[in-house]
This record gives structure tokens, C-alpha cells and sequence, in this order.
């Protein structure tokens, strides 16, 4: 936990768990549809490595909906020393605009991939003086909510042909925004992850 932080017990703070993934433009198999005997073929764009950057928060509060807060971008090609993915700079600002879409204090659990845990990252964290960041145990990926977003996902595109970057994007966009209006479905995340949040996912209490 970045020191002496306020934790989620004080008022107005929302629990913010984040995981992060990618989607390429070659589809993820699933099951359809078709006539006996005959296999569907769903045409893709081949050989391409392509991908997009995704990363994704789930905000919980007592006596508030779930809330999930995404952003996509497209893949940066990895030099020398960068990432291919979101960096320290990319993680401060989707903070950033979850403190003013939330507003409130956020305490942060996420896993300990570098970008998360280097010293960038806790300069970033300890600037912001509503910021509170927790790292989940090692390999515990099943404690992070988030993680069945990306499942969920994944199937929603299953069988989809994708022909460039900018469709992808638009997909991920649309299947993400949907599940933003569903609390229900957020709470399923929720609860799969067997952590006793009482009393953060009861919008009644």
C-alpha cells in the first residue's frame, strides 16, 4: 500500500480494482450455428499481429452502482526500452479521469506487473494525494473482478472477422459499453471472486 494513504474505510471512497489485456484482429473461436454437416468459416485477416491495448476499472462504493470505466488504444510497436502496452503515464491518466467521473478518493488493487510497481508508477501515486494503491498476492488472478470483463468479452467477439484495427476498435468499444449498463452483470464479476465486499456491492445499504 503507497504510504499513509486514506484506505477505503474513510468517507467517499470508491474500491477500484484494474486489470489490463489485448484483442488482436484474429477472433477468438466459439460456438454458432450452421447447417448439418457443414462447418462455418468466418474469413480473417491472416498473418496480421495487430492488436489493441485494453485496460479496465470496476468502482465500488456502498449505496452506489458497480461502475466500470474502460480505455482502448492501439498497440504501440515496442523499441527499445518501451512498452507494448499501457504505460506508467497511460495508468495516471485513466486514474485521472476516474477521480473526476467517481468523485471521490480511489483505493486501487491491482497485480504486480512492473509498470504498476516501478518507480515511475509510485512517483505517479504519491502526487495525488486521493490515491491509494493495494497489489493483489502473486498469480491471484481469480481475486480481480476485471478479469471476467476480458472473458466476457473475448466471447462476445468469438466468430466476429475484424478486416483492420479500427473496426476491432469500434467492436471492443460497443461490447465494453454495454456491459457499463449492466450492474447486474458487473456484480456477477463481483461475486465470482468469493472476496467478502459487504458492504460495497449492496446498492441498498
Amino acid at each position: 500500500m503507497a504510504g499513509g494513504k486514506s484506505t477505503a474505510a474513510d468517507l467517499g471512497a470508491w474500491i477500484v480494482f484494474e486489470d489490463e489485456s489485448g484483442q488482436g484482429l484474429r477472433p477468438p473461436k466459439g460456438r454458432t450455428w450452421g447447417r448439418r454437416g457443414v462447418t462455418p468459416v468466418v474469413t480473417v485477416t491472416g498473418g496480421s499481429n495487430k492488436r489493441v491495448s485494453l485496460a479496465a476499472l470496476i468502482a465500488i462504493k456502498p449505496g452506489c452502482r458497480p461502475r466500470l470505466i474502460y480505455r482502448v488504444h492501439k498497440a504501440r510497436r515496442r523499441g527499445k526500452d518501451q512498452r507494448k502496452g499501457f504505460t506508467e503515464t497511460d495508468y495516471a491518466r485513466l486514474l485521472d479521469a476516474a477521480h473526476r467521473q467517481l468523485a471521490g478518493p480511489l483505493v486501487v488493487v491491482w497485480d504486480n506487473l512492473n509498470s504498476h510497481v516501478s518507480a515511475a508508477m509510485t512517483e505517479l501515486v504519491a502526487a495525488r494525494d486521493w490515491l491509494t494503491v493495494c497489489q493483489l498476492p502473486p498469480y491471484a488472478h481469480e481475486l480481480n473482478p476485471v478479469e471476467p470483463v476480458w472473458s466476457h468479452l473475448k466471447r462476445s467477439l468469438a466468430n466476429l472477422a475484424k478486416r483492420n484495427l479500427a473496426q476491432l476498435t469500434a467492436l471492443v468499444k460497443t461490447r465494453l459499453k454495454r456491459m457499463q449498463h449492466r450492474p447486474d452483470l458487473l456484480e456477477g464479476f463481483l461475486a465470482g471472486t468469493g472476496l467478502d465486499l459487504t458492504p460495497f456491492c449492496n446498492p441498498h445499504h
